[in-house]
């Protein structure tokens, strides 16, 4: 049964990457996804694939991980009993709450970042998923993967996430499906399912472009974005609002005249002010 359900978290991930590309691309992709998409559901035994077609009409997030003894997705607290057949994955397992089929992976990555403190103001903005220590002013990379390994080791580094080499696998695998990168020098690698505290972003500018992808896409701002399963949703209106933002040439300037995280981080916040809420 753990091949099934290894098989819906890549169906589900094909699907989130349809979206994406519906919302962000110019539909170029969207009869290979859709070939691709159709082949996994078919491929479902008919009892799990009718179950899933009912999910994935009321939502396209149709898994969720088992995270501290709680559905990632709606929080509910689940028994004992079936976090442990969960594990033991003999049967597939619904979430009492929100009906979603749950897993466990305990190597996934991790968010580690410290608990926000009720005294301090709320934050606002880009720096409710980010912060000055997540920029990186000075990116030195030849490729996607060397972009995203030096992004998702700042991240461990300052104490954000867990297993940054983790991480880098995960982004690159998503990368393998369809590349994140788009006009004006844009790229939003990501991973999602990265559970235990809030969306986060690092920021690297390369002076220089370069090629992400097989394609040739040049690339000199990146963006690398954990998410958590339960704001899946809310990753799309954070691209959109970046992808407004920066869709102004002045912004983007400011981002690669910046010289440190400090200049960088001032640069960011200033061009998201009205796009990222």
């Amino acid at each position: 049964m753990k091949s099934v359900v290894n098989q819906l978290c890549q169906l589900q991930d094909l699907i989130l990457v349809r979206d994406e590309h519906r919302a962000t691309g110019d539909g170029a992709h969207l009869a290979r996804l859709n070939e691709a998409i159709e082949t996994m559901v078919q491929a479902l035994p008919q009892d799990v694939g009718s179950f899933f077609h009912r999910l994935a009409n009321r939502d396209h997030v149709i898994t969720s991980p088992v995270h501290n003894g709680c559905c990632a997705v709606c929080g509910m607290r689940l028994p004992v009993s079936q976090i442990q057949a969960v594990r033991q994955c003999k049967t597939i397992q619904y979430c009492p709450g929100c009906s979603r089929i749950l897993f466990e992976d305990l190597d996934a990555p991790q968010w580690v970042g410290a608990a926000p403190n009720r005294t301090e103001p709320r934050k606002n903005g880009i720096s409710r998923f980010s912060a000055e220590a997540l920029m990186v002013p000075d990116l030195v990379a030849g490729s996607a993967s060397d972009a995203i390994e030096i992004l998702a080791g700042k991240m461990e580094a300052e104490g954000f996430v867990s297993h940054a080499d983790k991480l880098i696998t995960s982004a690159m695998e998503r990368e393998s499906m369809l590349s994140t990168a788009m006009e004006n020098g844009l790229a939003f690698p990501h991973v999602r399912g990265v559970e235990g505290g809030s969306l986060t972003l690092a920021c690297g500018v390369s002076k220089e472009p370069f090629a992400w992808d097989s394609a040739g896409t040049q690339t000199n701002i990146v963006f690398l974005i954990t998410i958590p399963s339960a704001v899946s949703a809310f990753y799309m209106r954070l691209i959109a609002g970046l992808t407004e933002a920066f869709l102004k040439e002045p912004n983007r300037r400011a981002l690669l005249e910046a010289e440190t995280p400090s200049a960088l981080w001032k640069a960011l916040t200033r061009a998201t002010r009205y796009t990222v809420k």
